[in-house]
């Protein structure tokens, strides 16, 4: 009963309801690995996941999907695929007194885990437990599974569960978060420890930029002393020196233009995923346990300044671009000054010229009214003596004397006519 629907319907339509969160029973492990990857290994990531599942007996994911879930016996796989990362799950239920010790990715073969495309950005593990109803021991809890360092957790989900981390990478290679579930819906539990893993890879992939930001400030100085330089000799420069500073802006700008190029897209993406991250935090619904600091305030102290050295470089770098166009733009208004005088000068030089020749032209024109007067005198001089052989009492000299006024004013009268004509067609 309903027209046709738009060729995208469906997939916009179900974009909403992609990568679900696992619903989570405690007790449960969870390992997590974000790889670093460009969308080009896509194909390569998809066999990878064809062969985990053929290996472990289940049906491989369909063709193109950048989702897969699957369980592996008695594992949980989760596989999504982002813009720029792809992130693997793992989730096994159970865990030993060593929370710790036998975290779910042992159950997945080691070349497999290797083999995979892309470089680690986050690997983390997680236990997910049910709450002991004993008030927490920071100090305990530090010194038994994250070796003392300084935690940040804090009750999430409204208090009815709790979550810890350093944020540390162990020596196995992962990080930790360590989760209690006090009375939270087992899909609340995985939206939580979802939430975890997110914070710590968008945290990651917003720090990105961070060292491309500290590697363009010398660049950046360098730029804008150039930049004062060129500006300062404008001041002073002469029409002889405006080419030379016309290609040291260009120049200046193609480096600028350059650089913005290259690191755009990264600056950009940084300021996403680090809205990413206030956003997971906000979603945590997290309330302070005593003596620790929360995800937020860890988050604004350490995460905020690097994102405000991103910002401020990007910044800087845009508006060294606007500056260096400003200075183009006036140097050029400069030439096209110079252009115009120069052009005006050509102009009244050639006028000049063309009033010289004008008078030359008219000196001329005297002295061919001469010259075609004695011609056509002559000739008249020669019918007279013609005549006067045929008989007709005829003097030449008279003839010729005669005939000089007369032809002299139909010639003069004739090259004015001609000259007339001429500067009328020109006008």
């Amino acid at each position: 009963m309903l027209p046709s629907d738009h060729s995208q319907r469906f997939e916009l339509n179900n974009e909403v309801h992609a990568r679900p969160p696992e619903a989570l029973s405690p007790p449960v492990r969870v390992s997590y690995i974000a790889m670093f990857s460009d969308w080009s290994n896509r194909d390569a990531e998809e066999q990878g996941i064809v062969e985990l599942a053929r290996r472990f007996g289940t049906s491989a994911p369909w063709a193109q999907s950048n989702h897969f879930s699957a369980d592996l016996g008695g594992l949980r796989f989760i596989w999504e695929r982002h813009t720029e990362f792809a992130r693997y799950t793992f989730i096994s239920p159970g865990v030993g007194d060593n929370l710790f010790a036998e975290p779910a990715i042992e159950q997945v073969p080691r070349k497999w885990i290797a083999s995979r495309p892309g470089e680690v950005i986050v690997a983390a593990n997680a236990v997910l437990v049910r709450d002991s109803q004993t008030p927490i021991d920071p100090a305990e809890l530090s010194a038994r599974l994250f070796d003392n360092n300084v935690l940040v957790g804090a009750s999430v989900s409204g208090g009815a569960g709790s979550a810890f981390t350093d944020f540390r990478v162990k020596s196995d290679g992962f990080s930790r978060f360590f989760v209690q579930d006090r009375s939270m819906t087992p899909l609340q539990a995985g939206r939580i420890v979802q939430r975890l893993f997110e914070i710590d890879t968008y945290r990651m992939l917003a720090l990105l930029a961070l060292p491309i930001s500290r590697d363009l400030a010398p660049f950046l100085a360098e730029r804008e002393q150039d930049l004062a330089e060129v500006t300062a000799a404008l001041v002073d420069a002469g029409e002889g020196d405006e080419p030379v500073l016309l290609r040291r802006l260009t120049q200046l700008a193609a480096e600028i233009e350059s650089r913005d190029a290259a690191h755009h897209f990264r600056f950009s993406a940084s300021a996403a995923y680090y809205g990413l991250v206030q956003q997971r935090i906000q979603e945590l619904r997290e309330q302070r346990i005593q003596g620790l600091q929360t995800f937020r305030e860890f988050t604004e102290r350490r995460l905020a300044p690097a994102m405000s050295t991103c910002e401020a470089s990007s910044e800087r770098q845009d508006a060294l671009s606007r500056r260096v166009s400003r200075a183009t733009q006036l140097l050029a208004t400069r030439a096209d000054v110079t252009r115009e005088g120069q052009n005006r000068s050509l102009l009244e030089s050639m006028n000049r010229r063309a009033k010289l020749q004008l008078r030359l032209q008219t000196t001329v024109e005297g002295l061919s009214v001469a010259a075609i007067t004695y011609y056509v005198v002559g000739l008249i001089g020669y019918a007279a003596k013609g005549l006067s052989v045929w008989g007709l009492h005829v003097r030449p000299e008279i003839v010729m004397g005669a005939s000089i006024p007369l032809v002299g004013l139909i010639v003069w009268s004739s090259l004015r006519g001609m000259r007339r004509r001429v500067t009328r067609e020109d006008d």
